[in-house]
C-alpha cells in the first residue's frame, strides 16, 4: 500500500472509532417525507428511518433541480431544544452551544399534516413531551414563517433552557462536500447612530470548517441581551453560496433577548435561532403537566441572488401586517415635522403656534411635540418621566391649546412619550411595587427605572396618563421613545430572561391598546433612534425612527443600510434645516429623506425664501416618488465606507418600482468624491425630474445614469420613468 492510501486507511479507522464512541458523525440514511411549493420556495422534509430524525430543506423552487446528495452530512433536526436534566451535547461544545443535546436525540417523528396551508410536523419523546413545528406563508410573501411549540404531555414538570424558533441544516445543498471557499455569512451590525452596517465573513474566517474527523462542534453564537433588540446586531442573517448563486436569509421577530447561531460539525452548515438561551440570555421556562410554550416567530427565505436581495425579501414579509394597521392619514406617506431639533427639549405654546403657522403652507401633515412638554420647572425634563403632566409655564392655556393650534393649521398634532420608564425626578420613581425588580431591588439604569408592563395597576395608570391625555386633548399621533435597556432581565418565577420576555409582551400589548382606543392614531416606534427595528414592533406601528443621527453626514449611509431591515415607508429620516446652511447642505439633507420618510426639523421658521424653495422642490418630488419609495426593490453601489464619521467617496441607492414603471436614484457624495459618476439602470429609462443644487447635471446614456458636477457632500435625487 502506498503512503497516501495508507493515510486514508488510518483516517478511516479513526473516523469509525470516534463514531462508535458517540463523538464523530455517523452517515445517516434519509428519505423524503414530503415536499411543498410555497410561493417561489420549495420546502422539503426528510426523515431518517433508522433514528426517526426529521429535517427540513429550503430552496428556491427554480433551483430545486440543482440540489445534490451531500456526503458526510447528518440530517439537521427540525427542532433544537434543551431540557434541564438532559445530557449536554458532546464535541467539546458545552459553553459554546446547547444544540444537539440528549433532548434532541430523544425526539421521534410522530406525524405530519397540512391544515389551511400550514404544514404541521409533530415530534415526541418517550416521556410524552411533544414538539409541534408549524410552517406557513402570508399571502403574496416571498418568505415562510416558522413557529415551534412545546407541549408538556408528561406527568412531570419540565424546564426548558433552550428552544429554537427555527433551524436549517445541510447548507449548502448545492454542493456535495463542505463547499470550501464559497460560503459567506452576512450580518447587520448596529450601534447608536450607526445602524445596519453589513458585516460579511467567509465560513473559513469564522472557523466553521469541519475537522478532519468531524468530531468537534464548531459554533458561533451572536446575540443581544436586553430590551433593545437592535443594539449590537439586527436579528437577521444571510448565508450566501457564491458558487450556486443562492442565498438563505433568516430573521427573528421578537423584541427581547435573542440569539442566532451558525453551527458546523460535518459537511453541512446549520443556521438556527430563537430566544437567547440560558447561557446567552439567562432564559429558562418551566412547564407543568399539560402546559405549553410557543417560541417567537421566525421568518425564512431563499433566493437566486445575494444578501441584498434575500434581506429585502424578509422586509417584504412585513408588508401585509403593516398595511393592515395603517391609519388613513398614512396611506400617501405624508411629511412629518418634529420640533425636537428646533427647541431641543423646550417646547412651548408660543413656539408651537409660530412654527405651525409657518409650516402650514409647506406640505407637512404631522406636527410632533417632542420631549420636554412635561418638564419640571426646577428639575427640567430629562429625569421627569412617568407623571406626564404638561408644564403650565410652557403651556399656560393647557396642552390642548397647542394641539388645537396645530389642527387649526390643517395638521395632525403629535406628542412624545417614554411611557415604559420612570425618571428619578418623578414621584413614580419610588412606586417600587409597580416597577421591575432584580435581586429584590428596582432595576435602575442611570436616572431611569422600568414600569412592570404586566401589572394591572401600571396599565390602568398609563391608560389614564397616556391614552387619556391623547384622547382628551385631540392628539392624533404618538411618538413612543425608549432610551434604556433592562439588560439580562427581571424577576420571574422561571428566570430573568423569561421575565424580560413577558415584559416586552406587556409593552406590545399596550401599543395595541392605544390603537384599539384611538383607531386612527399614528404610532411612531423609537428607541434611542433605531434600537427596536424588529418585526414585532414594526408590524404594530406606523413608522419608526431610523436613527438618532439627527444632523450627521452619515444619515444617507444609515438610511440606505435600513433598506435591508425596514420597509422604507416606515423609516423616518431626519432633515434638520437651519438658516445658516448652504443650499448644498439643504439638498444633501433633503435628498437623504428620499430613502424613507421625510421628517423636517430645525429652524424652519427662519429659512430664507431660497432655502424654502429648495425644500419645497424636494417635498414635491418626494410626493411624486412616494409610490416607488413605498413599493420597490433597492440596489446599492458606489464606495462602501470604512468610517461612518469620516466618509469618503460616494454612494447611490437605485430603487425600481415593482412594476418597473418608475425608478428613483438617490446619490450622495462624500470627501474626495469623483466629479462624475455613473449608476447602472434597469430597463429603458428617461429622466423626469432632477433634484440637485445648481451646477449638477444628469443624463441617461448606454443604460446608465451619469451625474456630473459633483463636489464633496452633495445630495442628488433623480426620478425616472
Amino acid at each position: 500500500m502506498d503512503q497516501p492510501e495508507a493515510g486514508k486507511a488510518v483516517a478511516s479507522r479513526l473516523i469509525r472509532l470516534i463514531a462508535e464512541k458517540g463523538v464523530g458523525v455517523l452517515e445517516q440514511q434519509r428519505e423524503m417525507l414530503s415536499s411543498h411549493l410555497m410561493g417561489d420556495l420549495c420546502l422539503t422534509y426528510y426523515r431518517d428511518p433508522k433514528t426517526d430524525c426529521v429535517g427540513m430543506e429550503l430552496a428556491p423552487a427554480a433551483r430545486k433541480k440543482d440540489v445534490v446528495e451531500k456526503e458526510r452530512c447528518q440530517l439537521e433536526p427540525l427542532v433544537q431544544a434543551k431540557l434541564v436534566g438532559d445530557i449536554y451535547p458532546t464535541g467539546f461544545s458545552q459553553g459554546r452551544t446547547m444544540r444537539n443535546s440528549e433532548t434532541v436525540d430523544q425526539m421521534r417523528y410522530a406525524g405530519q399534516r397540512e391544515e389551511d396551508g400550514v404544514i404541521i410536523t409533530e415530534l415526541r419523546n418517550g416521556r410524552g413531551v411533544r414538539y409541534i413545528h408549524r410552517v406557513s406563508r402570508r399571502a403574496g410573501s416571498p418568505c415562510v414563517e416558522v413557529v415551534t411549540e412545546v407541549v408538556n404531555g408528561s406527568q412531570e414538570t419540565i424546564t426548558l433552557e433552550m428552544l429554537s424558533s427555527f433551524t436549517l441544516g445541510g447548507l449548502t445543498p448545492f454542493a456535495p462536500g463542505d463547499a470550501e471557499e464559497t460560503l459567506l455569512l452576512h450580518r447587520l451590525v448596529s450601534s447608536w447612530s450607526a445602524e445596519g452596517r453589513m458585516k460579511t465573513q467567509t465560513r473559513e474566517e469564522l472557523g466553521l470548517e469541519p475537522s478532519w474527523a468531524c468530531s468537534s462542534a464548531n459554533s458561533i453564537r451572536w446575540h443581544q441581551t436586553g430590551s433593545m433588540p437592535v443594539r449590537e446586531y439586527f436579528p437577521i442573517a444571510a448565508l450566501e453560496d457564491t458558487a450556486a448563486g443562492v442565498t438563505w436569509a433568516v430573521e427573528l421577530t421578537h423584541g427581547s433577548s435573542w440569539q442566532l447561531e451558525a453551527y458546523r460539525r460535518d459537511s453541512g452548515l446549520s443556521l438556527s435561532g430563537g430566544l437567547a438561551d440560558r447561557e446567552c440570555g439567562h432564559w429558562m421556562k418551566r412547564l407543568y403537566a399539560g402546559e405549553s410554550f410557543t417560541a417567537p416567530r421566525a421568518v425564512l427565505t431563499a433566493c437566486a441572488g445575494g444578501a441584498n436581495e434575500a434581506m429585502q425579501r424578509l422586509v417584504e414579509n412585513m408588508r401585509p401586517a403593516v398595511e393592515a394597521q395603517l391609519p388613513p392619514s398614512e396611506r400617501d406617506m405624508p411629511v412629518i415635522f418634529n420640533e425636537f431639533c428646533t427647541t431641543w427639549g423646550n417646547p412651548c405654546q408660543e413656539r408651537v403656534e409660530q412654527l405651525a403657522a409657518g409650516l402650514a403652507r409647506h406640505g407637512a401633515r404631522y406636527f410632533v411635540i417632542d420631549a420636554g412638554w412635561y418638564a419640571d420647572p426646577v428639575k427640567g425634563w430629562g429625569s421627569n418621566l412617568g407623571e406626564w403632566i404638561p408644564n403650565e409655564g410652557q403651556f399656560p392655556r393647557g396642552i390642548k391649546a397647542a394641539a388645537d393650534a396645530i389642527r387649526a393649521q390643517g395638521m395632525i398634532p403629535g406628542l412624545w412619550f417614554e411611557l415604559e420608564m420612570c425618571g428619578e425626578s418623578a414621584v413614580t420613581f419610588g412606586w417600587l411595587d409597580q416597577l421591575l425588580q432584580r435581586d429584590g431591588l428596582p432595576v435602575t439604569n442611570g436616572c431611569r427605572r422600568f414600569w412592570d408592563m404586566n401589572n394591572p395597576e401600571v396599565v390602568s395608570y398609563l391608560e389614564k396618563r397616556v391614552i387619556g391625555l391623547l384622547k382628551e386633548n385631540g392628539f392624533g399621533y404618538i411618538k413612543i421613545d425608549y432610551n434604556e435597556t433592562i439588560g439580562i432581565g427581571c424577576e420571574n418565577p422561571d428566570s430573568l430572561g423569561e421575565g424580560l420576555r413577558r415584559q416586552i409582551e406587556g409593552t406590545q400589548r399596550f401599543f395595541r391598546e392605544i390603537r384599539r382606543q384611538i383607531p386612527d392614531i399614528v404610532i411612531e416606534n423609537c428607541a434611542s433612534g433605531g434600537h427596536r427595528l424588529v418585526p414585532s414592533f414594526l408590524e404594530i406601528t406606523s413608522m419608526s425612527s431610523f436613527s438618532d443621527a439627527h444632523e450627521c453626514p452619515e444619515i444617507p449611509v444609515i438610511a440606505a443600510n435600513l433598506h435591508r431591515a425596514v420597509l422604507p415607508r416606515q423609516s423616518q429620516i431626519w432633515a434638520v434645516l437651519h438658516p445658516e446652511q448652504t443650499l448644498q447642505r439643504v439638498h444633501y439633507q433633503m435628498a437623504s429623506t428620499f430613502l424613507g420618510r421625510c421628517c423636517l426639523s430645525g429652524g424652519v421658521d427662519r429659512l430664507s425664501e431660497e432655502q424654502w424653495a429648495a425644500v419645497e422642490q424636494g417635498i414635491a418630488l418626494y410626493h411624486r416618488a412616494a409610490p416607488v419609495i413605498d413599493k420597490g426593490f433597492s440596489r446599492r453601489g458606489g464606495d462602501e465606507p470604512r468610517s461612518y464619521r469620516h466618509l469618503k467617496g460616494w454612494q447611490y441607492v437605485a430603487r425600481t418600482g415593482f412594476e418597473g414603471e418608475a425608478a428613483l436614484v438617490v446619490l450622495h457624495s462624500f470627501a474626495g468624491a469623483p466629479e462624475t459618476v455613473s449608476v447602472p439602470l434597469q430597463g429603458n429609462m428617461k429622466i423626469e425630474e432632477l433634484y440637485a443644487r445648481e451646477g449638477i447635471a444628469a443624463k441617461v446614456e448606454n443604460g446608465s445614469l451619469t451625474v456630473s458636477g459633483l463636489k464633496d457632500f452633495d445630495g442628488v435625487a433623480v426620478y425616472l420613468t
